[in-house]
C-alpha cells in the first residue's frame, strides 16, 4: 500500500494552536478564580447566617440568666418575664373565644378578597391571586382561617405518614422563608395542590421574607381545603421568640396594626401544633433539620409537641407542672402575676426537680425520672429541628447554629435502618442549587427559597437558570464582602487584643499570618482570611500589615460600638420590652434594657452616658424613642463608616 504523502503544516497554523491552548489556559484559571470566589462568598454568608441564629440562643439563655438572677420584686425581672409565661388562657373553651371573628366588622371600602366558610378551591385561588396584586386579607378572615386550622391541627399526629401510589407524584418543599414568589412559582411549575398532586412543605415558612403571612394563608387554606394531600412540617422558625429577630413579628404588626398582636398570639398557638415530621411509604423521612443518635420516631409519635412552644433551645423548654404544685407561690402583693400557673419558671437545666416541678424534696425526687424523660423528649424535637448532617461519623453538639446537633452517616444508617427507611429529606440549609445529597445519598436536603443571601447566590428549588449568573455572582460577591466589614467593625476591640499579642514591642504592624490568625480567633467564623486580605486591607507591604491604620478606619465611640455589636440583639429586647407592641418605649424602659445587656456583657455603664444616649436618639423630643429613631441611630453609625 502507497504512502501517502502529508503536506506540511504551515506555521500559522502552530500559532493558532498555541493561541488556542493560551486561551484555553486563561478560561480555566479565570473559571477557578470565580470558584475559588464563588466559595469564599458562600462561606462568608452562611458563617454570618450561623452566626446570628447562635446569638439568638444565647439571647434567650440571656433572659433565663435574668430569671435566675434577678429578684422577684425586681423591675427588670418583671420587664421580660411576659416571655416565659404560659398563654393567659389555656382551656380549648378559652382558646375558641380568643378565635372568636364575629365583632370584627368588613367595611364596605374593603376591596380585597371576600371568603366563604367551609373553604373551598375557589377561595384559596381567590386568594393567591388577591395576594399577587399586593391585596391584603381582611383581619376577619384571617383570624378565620387561623381559628380553622388550628381545629384541623390539633386532630394530627406529631408525624403525618403518606401513602402515595406509584403513579402519582408527590412535590417536597424546603425552607420559604417569606419569599411568596417562590411558592407561587412552585405551583406555577408543579401544578396546585389538589387530590391528584400532593404536598409536603418542609417548615420555615416565615422570617427573612416579606410575604411571611400571605404564604402562611395560602398553606393554610390548601391544608383545610385538602387535609389529605397537603402536609405541614414545623420547622426551627415556627417559633415566636425566633420571629421577634427575624421579621416576621414585625411584619404582622406593620399590616394589621389593630389585629395583629392577637394574630401573633394565635400563630404561636399554631406552630406549636404543626406537625414535627411526615412519612412517606414507609420509605422516606421529610424534618425540618435532621436526627441525632437518641432519635426514636416511636417516641416522637407519643410526644405532646404543643407543650413546646419555644424550640429555640432544649435546655429553654418548660415541663408543665402537676396540678396545684405551684399553688403557694406568687411573686408579692401589687404584682400582675398572681396566678400560679403563670410564673415564669426557671430554665430546666438550672434547677432542681423539685424546684422546676413546685413542690417538696419528697414530690421533687418522686417525679425526677419523669422530668429527664419530658426533657430528653424536647431535647429530640430541638434535634428535628436545628441540627445538620456532617461528612464524619458519630453526633456531635451544633456549636455553630448553637442548637441541635452535627450527625454523621453513621447516625443516618442506624436510625434509617431502625425504622426500616430508605431516605431522608431535610431543609434548613442554604444550598446553591437548591438541593444537595450527602450520607451516601440517603440524606437529601431541599431548599426553596431562592436568592436567599443575595440576589444570584443561589437557586431555590425549582429555580431556573439565567444568562445573568455571572453578573449576580460578582453581586453578590460585594455584598458578602460589605456583610463581612460590618462583623470586623462590631469586633474592632477584640480584634485590638488579638493584633497586639502578636505586636510585643507596640510598633502597629504584624504579618499577614498573625493578622489572619488573630482575626479568625475573633471573629471564629472558619474563612481563608489570607485569601480574602486584598478585599479587606487596602494596604499591605511586603506580608506585612499596619493594623492600626486598619483599626482607625474602623474606629467609633465604646458605647456605640457596643451597641452596633449588639443591634439584633437589642432590637429583640426592644420589641419583648414593648409588651403592648406600639413600638415605644420609655427612657425608663430604654435605661432598663441597657441594665439588662450590661449585665449579660459583664461590662459597667453609667446610668448618665445611658440617659445622654437616649435623649440623643430622642429625635422629635418627645420624651420617648419609638422603633424607627432606634434604628435610623443604628442607620447612622452604619453611615459612618463608609464616610
Amino acid at each position: 500500500m502507497p504512502l501517502r504523502h502529508v503536506p506540511d503544516v504551515p506555521f500559522c497554523c502552530f500559532s493558532a494552536i498555541r493561541a488556542a491552548l493560551l486561551i484555553q489556559r486563561w478560561y480555566r484559571q479565570y473559571v477557578a478564580r470565580l470558584e475559588m470566589r464563588r466559595r469564599c462568598t458562600w462561606n462568608i454568608f452562611q458563617s454570618i447566617e450561623y452566626a446570628g441564629e447562635q446569638d439568638q440562643i444565647k439571647l434567650y439563655h440571656f433572659f433565663g440568666f435574668l430569671m435566675d438572677h434577678f429578684t422577684p420584686a425586681s423591675s427588670e425581672r418583671n420587664l421580660i418575664s411576659h416571655i416565659f409565661r404560659e398563654n393567659e388562657v389555656c382551656r380549648d373553651a378559652d382558646w375558641e373565644r380568643y378565635f372568636c371573628y364575629k365583632d370584627i366588622e368588613v367595611p364596605d371600602s374593603y376591596c380585597g378578597p371576600h371568603l366563604a366558610f367551609p373553604m373551598t378551591f375557589c377561595g384559596v385561588s381567590k386568594l393567591m391571586e388577591a395576594f399577587k396584586l399586593k391585596q391584603q386579607l381582611h383581619a376577619r378572615y384571617v383570624l378565620q382561617i387561623l381559628g380553622e386550622t388550628w381545629r384541623l391541627l390539633r386532630i394530627l399526629p406529631n408525624i403525618n405518614h403518606v401513602s402515595v401510589c406509584h403513579t402519582k407524584e408527590i412535590t417536597i418543599c424546603g425552607d420559604l422563608h417569606g419569599q411568596l414568589e417562590d411558592l407561587l412559582l412552585i405551583f406555577y411549575k408543579n401544578g396546585l395542590p389538589s387530590c391528584e398532586k400532593p404536598y409536603v412543605f418542609n417548615g420555615d415558612f416565615v422570617d427573612r421574607g416579606k410575604n411571611s403571612l400571605e404564604i402562611l394563608l395560602i398553606l393554610f387554606g390548601f391544608l383545610l381545603v385538602y387535609p389529605n394531600e397537603v402536609h405541614l412540617n414545623r420547622g426551627n422558625h415556627e417559633d415566636h421568640i425566633v420571629n421577634l429577630r427575624y421579621g416576621f413579628t414585625k411584619e404582622v404588626l406593620g399590616k394589621y396594626r389593630v389585629h395583629g398582636k392577637k394574630i401573633l398570639k394565635l400563630l404561636q398557638k399554631i406552630f406549636s401544633w404543626l406537625p414535627l415530621a411526615t412519612v412517606i411509604n414507609h420509605k422516606v423521612l421529610v424534618v425540618h433539620g435532621g436526627i441525632s443518635d437518641s432519635t426514636d420516631l416511636d417516641m416522637v409519635a407519643r410526644m405532646d409537641r404543643h407543650r413546646v412552644r419555644e424550640a429555640s433551645s432544649s435546655s429553654q423548654i418548660r415541663v408543665p407542672p402537676p396540678p396545684g404544685a405551684l399553688a403557694d407561690q406568687h411573686l408579692g402583693p401589687g404584682s400582675e402575676e398572681q396566678h400560679p400557673a403563670s410564673l415564669p419558671p426557671q430554665p430546666a437545666h438550672r434547677r432542681r426537680p423539685a424546684e422546676l416541678l413546685g413542690g417538696g424534696r419528697a414530690e421533687g425526687e418522686a417525679q425526677a425520672g419523669w422530668v429527664r424523660s419530658d426533657l430528653q423528649r424536647s431535647e429530640d424535637i430541638v434535634n428535628l429541628l436545628w441540627s445538620d448532617p456532617m461528612p464524619q461519623n458519630g453526633c456531635i453538639s451544633n456549636e455553630v447554629r448553637g442548637g441541635g446537633c452535627y450527625w454523621g452517616p453513621d447516625v443516618t444508617e442506624e436510625v434509617l435502618g431502625k425504622h426500616n427507611l430508605q431516605l431522608l429529606i431535610r431543609s434548613h440549609e442554604c444550598k446553591q442549587d437548591g438541593y444537595e445529597f450527602c450520607h451516601n445519598r440517603r440524606v437529601l436536603t431541599i431548599f426553596s427559597a431562592s436568592n436567599y443571601y443575595e440576589v444570584g447566590s443561589n437557586r431555590g428549588y425549582q429555580a431556573s437558570r439565567t444568562c445573568r449568573e455571572l453578573t449576580l455572582r460578582q453581586r453578590s460577591t460585594r455584598s458578602a464582602l460589605r456583610a463581612l466589614r460590618q462583623q470586623l467593625f462590631v469586633h474592632k476591640s477584640d480584634l485590638v487584643g488579638a493584633f497586639q499579642e502578636f505586636d510585643p514591642n507596640n510598633t502597629g504592624v504584624i504579618s499577614l499570618r498573625h493578622w489572619a490568625t488573630a482575626t479568625e480567633r475573633v471573629l471564629k467564623l472558619g474563612l481563608p482570611w489570607r485569601v480574602l486580605r486584598p478585599q479587606l486591607i487596602n494596604r499591605a507591604q511586603h506580608g506585612m500589615v499596619d493594623y492600626q491604620q486598619w483599626i482607625r478606619e474602623l474606629s467609633i465611640t465604646d458605647i456605640m460600638e457596643t451597641m452596633y455589636k449588639n443591634h439584633s440583639n437589642l432590637e429583640t429586647i426592644f420589641r419583648i420590652i414593648d409588651t403592648d407592641h406600639s413600638g415605644l418605649i420609655s427612657f425608663e424602659e430604654f435605661r432598663q434594657t441597657w441594665k439588662l445587656l450590661s449585665s449579660h456583657l459583664k461590662m459597667e455603664i453609667s446610668d448618665k452616658a445611658i440617659t445622654d444616649l437616649a435623649q440623643s436618639m430622642d429625635f422629635n423630643k418627645d420624651g420617648s424613642i419609638d422603633i424607627n429613631e432606634f434604628m435610623e441611630a443604628f442607620r447612622l453609625v452604619d453611615l459612618s463608616t463608609h464616610a
